[in-house]
């Protein structure tokens, strides 16, 4: 790269706006004209609109009638005869510049064993390099790369160039600057260049999986690859690695399964891995030196390198983790990747900002990089090519590595129209296919009604959010650590429990709801985020005894499990989780981090307890209601003293062997007896077990323990 000393400077803000600064230290800041001057020496007049005195400068606003080429070099000279060149300046933050330059064709390699093309969109660069090295040479070769149609930028290598590495140089505004292929599918250590696979040796067979009929039949839980296998009685052999994760048949201490053999036999259906694409955060060279949850996205269609055997190895990391998604698939579950689409680690480092500068980020009404993530940075994703590339990305892992859906990690930075795209050619990839994502509304620059966040959810059918309603109500504010929810014996949320157990769709009134239908709530107390539900009881309920913490954790949990909508939990939940009291352990050392599998074999009961409820759920329909109709008709409230809550589903189907489902929750201190609806009723769950097979019988009344929730069903 070199360094440019400009006199003043110009930069094309509109196709036909230029933006000059003379700053005082150059003739006062004053020219009384300009003309533009193409790289061919055409001079063109330029047209002065208006000029203002900004802190040091002089600023003028003109128009010019010629149409700038992009990629050819202009100047702007006034009328001392200084001169400097024409920068590319806020015209790619235009409409005019999105429709010129979209282009819907293929971007990054297409490898063969004869030759690789080489595909880059940069239409503001004046120049552009292929830099090519084998993987074991220190010395690279340069080829020109032609300009095509609609800025891209594209050159083909003869030879067989498998596992050799890539980059770009590119020229903008007169600088060079070298960026690693945002399209890249593979990478050297610690992400350094893109790395040309043939992925067609990496192919994996999907096996067939148990049908998803709709998506309130999914049971989520989220857990982190590392996290997973890295304590020490994990049984895994591969500890913290793709590898690891997949393995089955493992078991811990007590000689019963744990890792991705004991989520099977718990019952879920789909696994949600933290960020598996590459991230900073982590040397790869040390992988266990340091921590990172992955939110720190560097290259997104790039398999992270720490969780594989062998980083110095492109092929490693690809083949692992689909090895991986296999072993779970082969296990009859599906696997969620979390994708972090709405921030890069660091802007000016990212290859988006270093090939098209300006365009891939959202800016605010001064020019400056706006930050509605809080990492410095907003991915504009309204503009066509950041949509292009969000959703070409979605494709990729769902048809490469046959990924069966995707949370999007505050998705509320993103717009609507992008979200609607990712749902509509995934479910036309998989119609089974899940979206889910954080809809916070952040401030960010576009207007509110184009977010994708929870007030705007009635524009976006089959994308379920994150419900920070249900998880507040249920457990307490997550930002006021003794701040009790209703499960924690808090009477005032006694009427927002109520709406959130029946999908947060407004039983009796819509506008008392925030979704159109179950489906788009995702139902949590806890996720990798903040404190564990375990470590905030012990702070807000200090004073109980260990056995009434462990009933408030199990009665909060069971309210995420019995709840229309999708249920999530968050993995060692059914365990009682802990981190040691830290509440942002995003890159916390293991011993914070781990996935503690001796607390499992701790608090076996509790895990049996928790697998029974997730049998029940699946098991019966009535519980996983798949529109908001189906729940007003058939969900009713019973009359019992407050702060108990009762509901009774009775089924619209007369083939259905469960006719009515009721459950009582009681989270007072206090035991209360309850008179039952008529009918004859099955106790399937009280305060010590819970699954399908029937307790014993109950006909009018039932006397409910204090902390304890109840399930009961009339069968035919």
């Amino acid at each position: 790269m070199i360094t440019i000393e400009r006199t003043f400077n110009a930069y094309l803000d509109e196709m036909h706006i230029i933006t000059i600064l003379l700053p005082f230290s150059y003739q006062q800041g004053r020219s009384s004209g300009f003309s533009l001057l193409s790289d061919v020496e055409e001079e063109f007049p330029v047209v002065i609109l208006q000029n203002n005195p900004i802190e040091g400068a002089v600023k003028y606003t003109c128009r010019i009638d010629h149409d700038v080429e992009f990629g050819k070099q202009y100047w702007i000279v006034d009328e001392h005869g200084g001169k400097t060149d024409l920068q590319i300046g806020a015209v790619i933050r235009t409409s005019d510049f999105d429709e010129k330059f979209y282009y819907d064709g293929p971007l990054g390699i297409s490898y063969s064993t004869e030759k690789t093309y080489f595909r880059l969109w940069a239409p503001t660069a004046a120049k552009v390099k292929l830099k090519l090295k084998g993987a074991l040479e220190e010395d690279a070769e340069l080829f020109p790369m032609e300009r095509g149609e609609r800025g891209v930028w594209s050159c083909g290598v003869s030879g067989d160039l498998d596992r050799f590495l890539y980059s770009f140089l590119v020229c903008i505004n007169l600088e060079w600057k070298e960026a690693v292929d945002p399209y890249a599918v593979s990478s050297a250590m610690n992400g350094e260049y893109g790395a040309v696979v043939n992925l067609d040796n990496t192919k994996i067979k999907k096996p067939e999986l148990p049908p998803l009929l709709q998506l309130t039949d999914a049971i989520i839980y989220e857990t982190h690859i590392r996290d997973f296998t890295i304590h020490s009685g994990s049984g895994a052999q591969k500890k913290g690695l793709y590898m690891g994760a997949g393995e089955t048949n493992t078991v811990g201490i007590d000689g019963k399964p744990t890792c991705l053999s004991y989520v099977k036999q718990l019952g879920v259906t789909h696994i949600e891995f933290l960020p598996v694409h590459d991230f900073e955060g982590v040397n790869e060279k040390s992988p266990k030196e340091d921590y990172n949850w992955g939110y720190n996205p560097l290259h997104f269609n790039v398999p992270e390198g720490s969780y594989s055997s062998d980083p110095l190895d492109p092929y490693s990391r690809i083949r692992e983790l689909k090895a991986l998604i296999q072993a779970v698939h082969s296990q009859g579950l599906r696997v969620i990747m979390d994708v972090v689409y709405n921030h890069v680690y660091i802007r000016e480092h990212s290859s988006f900002e270093k090939i098209v500068p300006g365009y891939f980020f959202r800016h605010d009404q001064y020019g400056m990089p706006s930050n509605g993530t809080g990492v410095g940075n907003d991915i504009a994703s309204e503009r066509l090519m950041a949509r292009k590339f969000i959703v070409d990305s979605v494709s990729y892992w769902m048809k490469e590595y046959q990924i069966d859906g995707f949370r999007f990690d505050l998705m509320g930075i993103l717009d609507i129209e992008t979200m609607n795209e990712v749902r509509r050619i995934t479910e036309s990839i998989d119609p089974a296919v899940i979206i889910i994502g954080e809809g916070w509304d952040l401030n960010t620059p576009i207007p509110e009604d184009r977010k994708a966040s929870i007030r705007n959810q009635e524009k976006l059918p089959g994308i379920g959010q994150f419900n920070d309603w249900f998880r507040d109500s249920i457990k307490g504010s997550t930002f006021n650590l003794y701040d009790k929810g209703y499960a924690l014996g808090n009477e005032h949320y006694y009427d927002a429990a109520k709406q959130v157990l029946a999908g947060s769709i407004g039983l009796e009134k819509k506008e008392k709801g925030i979704f159109l239908s179950p489906a788009q709530s995702v139902n949590y107390v806890e996720s990798h985020d903040n404190h564990t539900l375990w470590d905030k009881i012990l702070v807000c309920s200090e004073n109980a005894d260990l056995i009434t913490q462990q009933k408030k954790h199990r009665l909060a949990t069971v309210m995420v499990l019995l709840s229309q909508g999708i249920p999530f939990l968050h993995s060692g939940q059914e365990f009682f989780r802990t981190k040691g009291g830290n509440g942002n352990s995003y890159r916390a050392p293991d011993s914070i981090n781990q996935l503690d599998w001796e607390r499992k074999s701790r608090y076996f009961n509790n895990v049996e307890y928790i697998k029974g409820i997730i049998s029940i759920r699946r098991s019966i329909p009535l519980f996983r209601l798949a529109d908001a109709e189906l729940i007003r008709n058939s969900m009713r409230f019973m009359d019992i003293k407050k702060p108990l809550i009762g509901y009774v589903l009775t089924s619209s189907d007369q083939n259905a062997e469960c006719s009515h489902a009721a459950v009582i929750i009681n989270p007072s201190a206090a035991e209360e007896e309850i008179l039952l609806p008529d009918g004859d009723w099955d106790l399937i769950a009280d305060e010590h077990t819970a699954g399908n097979s029937t307790i014993r019988k109950i006909s009018t009344r039932l006397t409910m323990l204090p902390l304890s929730s109840y399930v009961l069903v009339c069968r035919k």
